[in-house]
């Protein structure tokens, strides 16, 4: 579903109760969460969101910054009458749900900040980024994509959900390039953390590698109302290898902070 006007989003919401918006890691768009929406789905109203170039939400002739993601999610939020909701992001939509509470503070009621992190990226990560970039333009989105996705889950996951997750990968060179762009040049909100006062859960996978104890530890600290939770048998993409285990921590967090 698509909302109208010149900035069109694309949606899924289902469900009824306390809203919680979901906003999906790169490469991906809100199919990724399907199986995690219909468990949520029995407890609250879950809006499941595409970000710019990901799924039905049109890239648009330019670049976008992370900040420009934010907005659209409360532009979504004002087209379905929602005063606030819970915002739930993982990596990318980290980085989203982050900017959310920051540039719409009265929108968010509650964070869900899952394998992502308040700083920007380092001047290897940048550089990793970069060559990601060449690598599409010169041998298109597929052997990237091949490439990428068994990093994102534990070593121990089937290939089968290797296979899972790359069928429903972005494969739009465009669509990709410029999610990258946005990664690379998104700012450092390490310093305003503490204009956050929603309750914030931090979540990490265990079997990670971007995204450590230490790391998901002093961001929670960095938060004026914060905890973190450690999801074992997890990789970067906790969705894919755990989503059971991901919807018990949202729901026990939410449940705590009397959002239901």
């Amino acid at each position: 579903m698509l909302t109208p006007g010149p900035r069109s989003v694309g949606y899924e919401a289902r469900g009824a109760g306390a809203p919680i918006v979901l906003l999906h890691p790169f490469p991906f768009a809100r199919g990724i969460w399907t199986d995690l929406a219909d468990l949520l789905a029995s407890q609250y109203r879950v809006i499941a969101v595409d970000a710019r170039g990901f799924g039905e939400t049109p890239l648009g002739a330019t670049g976008y910054a992370i900040a420009d993601l934010a907005d659209d999610v409360a532009g979504l939020l004002d087209h379905l009458g929602v005063a606030h909701a819970a915002v739930l992001g993982m990596s990318m939509g980290g980085y989203t749900a982050l900017a959310c509470a920051l540039r719409h503070p009265p929108r968010v009621s509650a964070l869900v900040l899952a394998d992502t992190r308040a700083d920007a990226d380092p001047a290897p990560m940048r550089a990793a980024r970069d060559g990601a970039i060449a690598r599409i333009r010169a041998s298109g989105s597929g052997p990237y994509l091949d490439g990428s996705m068994a990093r994102l889950l534990s070593p121990a996951a089937p290939v089968t959900l290797v296979a899972f997750l790359r069928a429903r990968a972005e494969d739009r060179a465009a669509s990709l390039i410029a999610g990258i762009e946005a990664l690379r040049d998104r700012p450092d909100r390490s310093g305003e953390l503490g204009a956050i006062r929603c309750p914030t859960l931090i979540l990490r996978g265990a079997e990670s590698d971007v995204f450590l104890d230490a790391d998901a530890e002093r961001f929670a600290a960095a938060l004026p109302d914060a905890r973190w939770a450690r999801i074992e048998g997890a990789g970067h993409a906790i969705q894919g290898d755990r989503p059971a285990e991901l919807v018990r921590e949202v729901a026990a967090f939410l449940t705590e902070r009397g959002i239901a």
